[in-house]
């Protein structure tokens, strides 16, 4: 068994090139970034400039969500990208489930999704490739894009049993999930395991204000804004659940309800969420992986048994490199020989 390699995920922001210098320097394999409009910022211009300002890690769309761009215009993205970092990109696509919901729109369906990489994968290959009914090509000319083809690899991010049907008919060249698959979802293609919380420190507990920080943002995430989309019914079983919910409801006319509830979402803990964070008190602690750092290497061993080949680590905390330079550690088994110098 290999050690799965480490990379990280994290939202499009002002200081995004300082964490992914910084993960860099300690030896992360790839940053993933999010694609939320109505949350951060754009997701291409973020994996530009961090193509721009590092030389070795990868890059990834953690996940790009189809319906918001022409196919057209990701192929030349994608190419944009492939100039400034030739073979570093990685662009994996999924149904959006946060990302549209924050717009107010349902999820997208993977038969839509499978019809939009086929279109990608034609156009990266310099095909004519018939979209909405009207022929579309990659006409760039040199010293515009690369040539064709581009071999950028296509992943796809199933959460359940219809997209892992679809990556295996499309034979996508990887999956990013957010559980270990099943063993017949498997085809020995690389499988990142998107992961979060944070390493617990000798001495603290779910009062430690840094430790509410860092694992505080994913467990609201996870047991309200996400919960409510899926089973709003549900909500009330979940420590602090009903002081989010009165608070949600309270927000916004329904109207704009969907607003209310993803603000904060996987960043911090807005003043709404901050009252059923603190009533969820210890329950907090079961946030994604949160735990020591022995645990936490336990954990990345036990996944690479279980066949995952990249564990992407999304920390939420006020200091995120503090977060990164922690699970690095922890991951190296606390021998990490990478330092970090911080920058401003």
């Amino acid at each position: 068994m290999v050690r799965p390699e480490i990379s990280l995920a994290l939202p499009p922001s002002t200081r995004i090139v300082e964490y992914a210098r910084a993960a860099e320097q300690l030896g992360y394999h790839r940053v993933w970034v999010y694609d939320s409009p109505a949350l951060y910022g754009d997701i291409w211009i973020a994996l530009a400039r961090i193509a721009e300002a590092t030389q070795r890690i990868g890059v990834g769309t953690g996940v790009a969500i189809p319906s918001l761009r022409h196919p057209l215009v990701t192929a030349s993205a994608i190419a944009s990208v492939e100039d400034l970092a030739p073979g570093r990109l990685v662009a994996a696509f999924g149904t959006g489930f946060t990302g549209r919901k924050a717009m107010g729109k349902p999820a997208m369906k993977w038969a839509d999704v499978a019809t939009y990489v086929r279109q990608l994968r034609g156009l990266l290959a310099g095909e004519v490739v018939e979209i909405e009914d009207v022929p579309c090509q990659m006409m760039h000319a040199a010293g515009w894009a690369p040539p064709r083809p581009i071999t950028t690899p296509l992943w796809l991010a199933p959460s359940g049993p219809k997209g892992h049907v679809t990556a295996q008919e499309l034979d996508v060249a990887g999956v990013i999930v957010p559980m270990v698959p099943e063993p017949h979802q498997r085809a020995g293609r690389p499988t990142a395991l998107l992961t979060h919380g944070t390493i617990v420190r000798p001495g603290e507990d779910h009062t430690t204000p840094r430790l509410v920080g860092a694992a505080g943002p994913w467990f609201a995430t996870l047991s309200f804004h996400g919960l409510w989309d899926m089973s709003p019914d549900l909500i009330e079983q979940v420590p602090g659940g009903t002081v989010w919910r009165d608070a949600m409801l309270a927000a916004r006319p329904p109207e704009q309800r969907h607003l209310a509830v993803h603000e904060g979402h996987i960043t911090v803990i807005t003043e709404r969420d901050h009252p059923a964070v603190a009533a969820a008190g210890p329950a907090i602690l079961s946030t994604g992986w949160t735990g020591d750092a022995a645990t936490v290497a336990t954990r990345i061993h036990e996944a690479g048994e279980s066949g995952i080949t990249e564990i992407v680590y999304a920390p939420a905390a006020p200091d995120v490199i503090d977060e990164l330079e922690a699970f690095m550690s922890a991951a190296s088994g606390g021998h990490s020989h990478h330092g970090v110098t911080h920058l401003g």
